[in-house]
């Protein structure tokens, strides 16, 4: 009887996984991989079992930086992985590249693949201490963790540099985020205007942008502009920025602006919207939030940083704007808000962008050759 590979993902939490990682497990069954997931479960576990993966429970403190935590992470995930033996083992996002990479080296993995997704809050702290810890890291995946059986999937160009790597090296692959199904997220006609409605959706966290949102909107109004904003996405309590409930409140207080909590129907959010705006304060990976806009045919109004312009290009799909600059970000929409043709020129473009290269399937095909290249390699 032929025996299936396996591929382990290591990933921090199971709704992460759903929302932007399941094209992925899709195509390594696809390849015809028996695929395990190791996570912190919440309310998702028949929703990955229905997909075909079988589900492991892990303890992960994400918020958490303390030693003691960090290295019972490490344990936790050496011991999976010598565990379930894997052909493949898939680390998805940065802190599970260090200890999960880390930890599945040493417990001889056969193959691993590391996908950093963004490089987040660390990249843009000043500290000795995170210029260190950065150091650290580069040297982690740059040397130790590197080899002929370790590939590295990003989704935009600006990572690797920031990470020592070259985008031409041979063990890097690109990808469009996890990509998004058309078929889930079509073009429809702009809703009626005025009022241009403006959408954030995203984790309700300091770093998305969302207080600088807000300003970008109150100011608009208060220049007579015809605008409404709406605020789509959960508090993250596992987050020391996360913003808190009480303080969503408040800005749903305020004329022209409503926070909705989570989003379970984001296709019907772009139906009902004219722009989508995310303006947030550090690197992205790819944010799925812009590239389900840009499927639905939105222009988008983003930052100018890592993984936002893999999306828009300034002045073609949207506008890019300072990250967390919400004067900027006002001037942009105020374009929008006040012509609506070109909010219908730019969301066409988006769409095509999308097309191009976002999409579902493109992303599937990167992802099973990558994992059918290491099979091929194993022992």
């Amino acid at each position: 009887m032929m025996i299936m590979p396996k591929i382990l993902y290591l990933v921090t939490e199971d709704w992460f996984f759903i929302s932007h990682f399941l094209p992925m497990a899709r195509a390594a069954k696809a390849s015809g991989f028996e695929v395990a997931v190791a996570t912190r479960v919440h309310d998702d576990t028949k929703r990955l079992e229905a997909e075909g993966c079988r589900v492991i429970a892990v303890k992960v403190e994400r918020g958490s930086t303390s030693l003691a935590r960090l290295i019972a992470e490490f344990v936790q995930a050496y011991q999976v992985v010598r565990s379930e033996v894997p052909d493949i083992v898939h680390c998805i996002a940065l802190r599970s590249v260090i200890i999960g990479g880390a930890a599945a080296k040493l417990a001889g993995a056969k193959a691993l693949v590391l996908a950093p997704t963004g490089l987040g809050h660390l990249w843009i702290d000043r500290g000795i201490v995170a210029r260190l810890i950065r150091g650290g890291v580069r040297m982690l995946l740059g040397f130790w963790l590197r080899g002929p059986r370790t590939r590295f999937l990003f989704e935009n160009r600006d990572d690797p540099r920031e990470l020592g790597f070259d985008a031409s090296d041979s063990d890097l692959a690109f990808v469009g985020g996890a990509g998004v199904d058309p078929m889930q997220f079509p073009v429809t006609a702009e809703p009626p205007a005025p009022p241009v409605k403006v959408a954030v959706v995203t984790r309700m966290i300091r770093p998305k942008g969302i207080a600088e949102a807000v300003k970008a909107i109150v100011r608009l109004r208060n220049r007579g502009k015809p605008v409404e904003l709406d605020l789509f996405g959960r508090p993250d309590p596992s987050n020391p920025l996360s913003i808190s409930e009480k303080v969503l409140r408040q800005w749903s207080a305020i004329p022209g602006i409503a926070w909705h909590g989570h989003a379970t129907d984001v296709a019907k959010v772009w139906r009902e919207h004219h722009v989508a705006l995310f303006i947030s304060t550090y690197p992205e990976g790819l944010p799925r939030t812009l590239v389900e806009a840009a499927a639905c045919g939105r222009p988008i109004v983003t930052s100018d940083a890592p993984g936002c312009r893999e999306v828009v290009r300034d002045g073609v799909e949207g506008f890019l704007v300072p990250p967390g600059d919400a004067e900027a970000a006002a001037c942009a929409l105020g374009r929008l808000v006040d012509d609506p043709a070109l909010r219908v020129r730019m969301g066409a473009a988006a769409n095509a962008r999308f097309h191009e290269r976002l999409t579902e399937g493109a992303v599937t095909r990167v992802v099973e050759t990558l994992y059918r290249s290491l099979v091929g390699h194993s022992d």
